[in-house]
């Protein structure tokens, strides 16, 4: 129930993860379903004028905000300096297929550099809302030891908390990536 929110995993790393390999073990009798979309055709169907803004810029990732909702500063604090913020484009080109893709995300993604802080955070809430578009989604309804693979690279997701007081129990594996470009 943790991960209730749009994301791409682990962002705030110089080499982001490729992708991940999600196992589900055990699920609920209802709910609990895994969304993914598509960054993109979010990207596609952004506005000349937003996608010129956009193209060439450079956004920060920290892992704090991600994880601050769980943990205290008292515990966050002296992983600063093993997680330090990290910079990636705001569109980045995905290695295999060559497209043009968002690379914000609500988690991890903090501001863009060289803006003011309230353009900023007004031209980021505009691009992490793509992924809110049900014509870039997917959505997954999963049966015990279902497996799905997804490149963390070129979508996000956002795993449904609509299944309680039952559990969901699953095993993931994450896959090492490269630098965004």
């Amino acid at each position: 129930t943790y991960e209730n929110v749009w994301h791409a995993d682990v962002t705030f790393r110089e080499r982001p993860a490729l992708g991940a390999v999600l196992h589900l073990r055990e699920v609920p009798p209802f709910g609990g379903d895994t969304l993914w979309a598509d960054m993109a055709a979010a990207y596609d169907n952004l506005s000349d004028d937003i996608k010129a803004r956009i193209d060439g810029a450079r956004a920060v990732h920290d892992f704090i905000p991600g994880f601050a909702r769980f943990y205290g500063p008292d515990r966050l604090a002296p992983l600063q300096d093993r997680f330090p913020p990290v910079t990636h484009p705001v569109v980045r080109t995905h290695p295999e297929t060559g497209r043009r893709m968002l690379f914000v995300n609500t988690s991890f993604t903090t501001h863009i550099v060289g803006m003011e802080r309230e353009e900023s955070d007004r031209l980021l809430g505009h691009l992490v809302r793509q992924a809110h578009v049900p014509e870039y989604q997917v959505r997954f309804h999963w049966q015990a030891g279902d497996v799905a693979f997804w490149d963390n690279r070129a979508t996000q997701h956002y795993a449904v908390d609509d299944y309680a007081p039952h559990r969901r129990v699953a095993e993931r594996v994450a896959i090492a990536g490269d630098r965004p470009y």
